[in-house]
């Protein structure tokens, strides 16, 4: 049985390592779980491995807010201390405090 543990959490902000958006965590997946067509789309230099967390997250980038799905070992923390401001993030967190959001709707 595989084994994995998060390194990021609920509510907390991200970066993307290679492109420029960030985001915050909504949900976690212990290992890939989404589609083939999905992963087969990404370059195959640059795909990451299945067996590890995947994130979803309300991301945002200069011109646009939209969802994410992201392998962890593509993220980093987002040290700026600036909240996100995808226009979700209330029906689901509270308000940004110390550099997260706190969950305020329960998800599966």
């Amino acid at each position: 049985m595989l084994k994995s543990t998060a390194k990021f959490g609920l509510g907390e902000v991200v970066r993307h390592r290679k492109h420029p958006f960030r985001g915050v965590v909504f949900d976690i997946d212990p290992e890939f779980a989404n589609t083939d067509d999905w992963y087969e789309a990404i370059p195959e230099e640059a795909r990451p491995i299945k067996q590890q967390p995947f994130y979803h997250l309300l991301a945002e980038n200069d011109q646009t807010y939209y969802v994410a799905y992201v392998s962890e070992q593509n993220l980093v923390p987002d040290d700026s201390g600036e909240p996100v401001d995808h226009p979700d993030l209330p029906d689901l967190f509270g308000e940004f405090s110390d550099g997260k959001y706190p969950l305020e709707y329960q998800l599966n």
